[in-house]
């Protein structure tokens, strides 16, 4: 279910993934990168993407993240600041959002305030 959808943005996952964070790895500390990033590990510091980020189911972020187009299959325990941000069935927000665009699917979990511009 679908609360906001903004059609001006191209699909992230049709976007060509430069860095995978895969399974089973680990960061400590603040993640910068160019791109678009698939996260099926787990980040425990800020993290920061210019393109976009797709957190797969077993990703999981504390931390705060900042990029312009976000998927979340995982957990975010921190705030998200994006462009546009699609929080799926699996996926979970600890934290406060900012975004232009917002999709909820049924299932998903936010837990936080939620500020939106134009």
């Amino acid at each position: 279910m679908a609360l906001f959808k903004n059609q001006q943005h191209k699909g992230i996952d049709e976007q060509p993934i430069s860095s995978i964070i895969s399974e089973g790895s680990v960061i400590d500390g603040t993640f910068k990168a160019p791109g678009f990033v698939r996260v099926d590990g787990q980040i425990n510091g800020n993290v920061t993407i210019e393109g976009g980020m797709i957190l797969g189911e077993k990703g999981s972020v504390k931390g705060n993240v900042n990029t312009k187009q976000i998927v979340v299959y995982g957990i975010v325990d921190g705030d998200v600041t994006a462009e546009a941000l699609e929080i799926r069935s699996t996926g979970k927000i600890k934290g406060n959002i900012k975004t232009n665009s917002i999709q909820m699917d049924s299932g998903a979990v936010y837990n936080g305030t939620l500020s939106m511009s134009v």
